[in-house]
């Protein structure tokens, strides 16, 4: 059963798989390699592109219906999916590889050789619910683009988006049966999945601790990971303060906080903290919890009751060691208020682990490399943000932080379809992005010519 995390109501129900239905999927699917040529994927992926433009609002529903995602977020989720089929279309249209210049060593003369890319097999994908359409879109569309056939098991409280998704794809021309979708719960479906013979690479996108198990569980297979973070950002005492609150109070409470990049630890310079906390404090405030189908709304509740409760025992942790709460803090009609925190330390779980809440936590500093070194400290490294009107150091900075990327003047809750997107230490172990995730879905192949001679 799929239940609206707002208000409880039932909104279907869908068939469980076995493991038998992912042997038959994988099979299923395996039967469209090698795949369409690229001009014909692309047109697939472009028809995609335009039903999703027109199907725009369904899908924004939907997300909002069964993810509780506040429905001015969902559009802005469904618009960008269809980026992501744009993009993924121009790239399945530039396909190529690369001339190898033989002729460059004695020993390759006479020689002409170039590469191919071909399709590595059937993809395993296995989607979050915090992005029920777009993260979808990106295991779909660049698998599309690589000529590779997809079976598909999205999360289990959010699997009605990827339905809609698939649905569209497939009155745009995809071939039936090269995408397969199997509903269940992870550990049984997902691990038949990644554990199947014939799927020789997983795109995982989730928790840390499944996705490095998945990792060591298949060390021969390709194991792409995107997984969580615990995001920080640094606040100069040159900023644009203003700015940096406003874009901060957006950011880290879009969807509740339930993004891997949400902004969750600020570290402001001493000397403009009072100010900076003020302004943030103040926006945090001005924050609209409530009706996700309300347009007004900034802020609904958190996937289910677990999650509330884990937020709120987090929070409750925090207080009790020294964090103020400076706005929020407590439940509203069944939901947790948009939390702000100052005199956060790093041992406290608000900030050394991923809240995937609507929390923010503030700490001082006072100097740069005190802020990098706060930064730094954590065992995730997906994307960083700096709020500072000094090139110099937000280079400086930007080369010193070990995180996937780095935004400057913007929060690392930013992210555009097209680009590279991944993280490093325990974030995950590749790029996102269509021409990224193209690149790890095919095999490069040498074709080694011998030249006639005389």
């Amino acid at each position: 059963e799929v239940h609206n995390p707002y208000d409880g109501s039932l909104l279907a129900r869908l068939p469980i798989a076995e493991v038998s239905d992912v042997d038959t999927a994988v099979a299923t699917a395996a039967r469209h390699l090698p795949p369409p040529e690229p001009h014909a994927r692309a047109e697939v992926l472009e028809r995609a592109a335009a039903l999703i433009g027109a199907r725009a609002e369904a899908l924004a529903l939907t997300i909002c219906l069964e993810a509780a995602k506040p429905i001015a977020q969902a559009r802005a989720e469904a618009a960008r999916c269809r980026d992501t089929f744009t993009f993924a279309a121009a790239e399945a249209r530039g396909l190529t590889g690369s001339v190898v210049p033989m002729a460059s060593s004695a020993s390759g003369a006479g020689k002409l050789a170039f590469t191919i890319r071909e399709p590595v097999g059937v993809v395993g994908a296995i989607s979050p619910f915090n992005f029920p359409l777009n993260l979808v879109a990106h295991k779909l569309a660049p698998a599309i683009a690589a000529g590779c056939p997809v079976v598909l098991k999205p999360a289990e409280k959010t699997p009605l988006s990827a339905l809609l998704l698939a649905r569209t794809l497939r009155d745009a021309g995809l071939p039936a049966g090269a995408l397969q979708i199997v509903f269940g719960e992870g550990a049984a479906i997902g691990g038949a999945l990644v554990d199947h013979p014939d799927v020789p690479l997983i795109s995982f996108t989730g928790s840390v601790p499944v996705g490095w198990a998945i990792r060591a569980r298949q060390p021969e297979k390709r194991v792409a990971l995107e997984l969580g973070n615990s995001t920080p950002v640094i606040v100069a005492d040159d900023a644009d303060l203003e700015l940096a609150a406003t874009r901060i109070a957006a950011s880290g409470f879009t969807h509740a906080g339930q993004s891997c990049i949400s902004a969750q630890r600020v570290y402001v310079q001493r000397t403009v903290a009072d100010e900076f906390t003020a302004h943030l404090a103040a926006r945090v405030d001005a924050l609209r919890l409530g009706d996700p189908l309300d347009d007004a709304t900034d802020v609904g509740p958190v996937i289910d009751a677990a999650a509330k409760e884990r937020v709120l025992a987090w929070l409750g942790e925090a207080t009790d060691a020294g964090a103020v709460v400076l706005s929020g803090g407590g439940e509203r009609d069944g939901m947790i208020e948009p939390t702000l925190l100052s005199q956060i330390t790093p041992d406290m779980r608000v900030s050394c682990e991923e809240v995937f809440g609507p929390v923010v936590g503030i700490a001082d500093y006072d100097t740069p490399d005190e802020a990098v070194r706060l930064a730094n400290g954590s065992p995730f490294g997906l994307q960083a943000g700096i709020f500072t009107a000094r090139v110099d150091r937000a280079l400086t900075m930007a080369r010193t932080l070990t995180f996937g990327a780095v935004t400057i003047n913007e929060t690392p809750t930013f992210r555009a379809d097209q680009q590279p997107y991944g993280g490093v230490k325990r974030s995950g172990n590749t790029y996102e992005g269509p021409r990224y995730a193209i690149a790890e879905m095919t095999d490069e192949r040498l074709v080694i010519m011998q030249l006639p001679t005389g």
